[in-house]
């Protein structure tokens, strides 16, 4: 048993890329690991060597620091963590703490070593370093071979001012940007399994998503509104929703359904919804409207209605799904956790009075035409009074008071 302090190590990729403004985003990831792993036997976490360092209490057991790497390989920002110890810059040290990480890799038939010193007060460069520590593991595991192209496990030694870190196993993270570091997004978040994967793309992206979801309530039960919470619950694991508003919608579809003629009831159904996402989203400093909406999916998602719904908005709207068929929206929503919620059988508004033939290319003169008999602007203002709002753990999310 190595008596080392543990250690995770938080790679990124896209945020290294930065020019003068990445020790901002380093920071902004520092601060999202450290209140997402709150849970956890964290020290302390600190930028070292290009890299984020995940310090873990002393005695903390191999279990507890694979579920550390589990959690952090799930946040946005990280490309990569590796797991391993901190010791003193000792070579036989190294070579013994690297034993230890090898045996905690899991399966693995070829290895190289990977070392780097990142001061050269230390007298032994990294090409030595490489040949000492890859001579004892050699003896160590005689039954592995060295492979320095496309290895099975990549050992990885770095030593900096004061110590030496050592790790082995290394899991992929989901890269990207730390959430916090592009903004605000208002998500139009169903109970389906496409809005909750727009919405992790989104933040993903960096940016902080506050969902909006419309309830058929009272037209309907409210059994919608409970998968829409379970699956924020989900997404606040990683820090990727910080609030959603409930929108009760039903009594309003009615309204159109009795006003407009049917083969437009979708299109003003979304029209309304993208005007009062678009309040709710000034109201909470948003850029943009978020959609799960994929090409041709459905009658609402041919290109003539998108424009029509984007025309009653003035916010851009994103479609990170707009080019990904089902299939890989699912494959997708499985990878994140959501699926199994998302298809469970709820009534919502987007099932709520649907005509038999729907518009599939309407016309914007037409759908404005219609639009001006309703009394728009008087529903958009009460229906987002009566939004009701519950927040999620979103480190990233400076929270405004919440409207009555």
């Amino acid at each position: 048993m190595i008596d080392y302090q543990r250690i995770c190590l938080a790679h990124y990729h896209e945020i290294g890329l930065k020019g003068h403004n990445r020790s901002t985003f380093e920071m902004r990831l520092l601060k999202n690991l450290e209140a997402l792993l709150s849970d956890f036997p964290v020290v302390t976490v600190h930028r070292i060597a290009g890299r984020l360092c995940v310090f873990l209490r002393e005695g903390t057991d191999w279990e507890t620091a694979k579920a550390v790497a589990d959690v952090m390989g799930k946040v946005p920002g990280v490309a990569r963590v590796s797991c391993g110890f901190k010791c003193p810059r000792d070579l036989d040290v190294m070579a013994e703490v690297a034993r230890a990480a090898m045996l905690e890799a899991g399966d693995f038939e070829s290895f190289k070593v990977a070392a780097r010193r990142n001061h050269t007060d230390f007298p032994t460069n990294s090409m030595e370093m490489n040949q000492i520590v890859g001579a004892a593991l050699c003896q160590a595991f005689p039954e592995k071979s060295v492979r320095m192209k496309n290895p099975d496990l990549t050992v990885g030694v770095e030593v900096v001012q004061n110590a030496a870190y050592v790790y082995a196993r290394s899991l992929p993270g989901i890269g990207g940007l730390p959430v916090g570091s592009s903004g605000v997004v208002a998500c139009l978040l169903s109970s389906g399994i496409d809005s909750p994967v727009a919405t992790w793309k989104l933040a993903r992206r960096g940016a902080v998503c506050i969902g909006v979801h419309f309830s058929g309530r009272p037209q309907t039960s409210d059994a919608s509104e409970y998968l829409v919470d379970d699956i924020a619950r989900v997404l606040e694991r990683t820090g990727c929703i910080a609030r959603v508003y409930t929108v009760p919608f039903g009594d309003y579809q009615r309204e159109i359904a009795l006003t407009v003629p049917p083969e437009l009831r979708v299109i003003m159904y979304r029209r309304l919804m993208f005007k009062v996402a678009e309040e709710l989203a000034h109201r909470e400093g948003a850029g943009a409207l978020v959609t799960g909406e994929s090409l041709g999916q459905v009658a609402s998602q041919t290109l003539d209605n998108i424009r029509c719904t984007d025309a009653a908005v003035s916010l851009p709207v994103f479609r990170p799904l707009i080019g990904t068929d089902k299939l890989e929206i699912i494959a997708e929503a499985e990878r994140l956790g959501t699926f199994e919620i998302s298809a469970q059988d709820a009534p919502d508004c987007c099932t709520l009075f649907m005509p038999r033939s729907p518009e599939t290319h309407a016309k914007l003169a037409v759908v404005e035409e219609a639009e001006s008999a309703l009394p728009v602007d008087e529903w958009v203002a009460e229906i987002a009074a009566a939004a009701e709002v519950r927040d999620y753990a979103c480190p990233a999310f400076k929270r405004k008071k919440k409207r009555s």
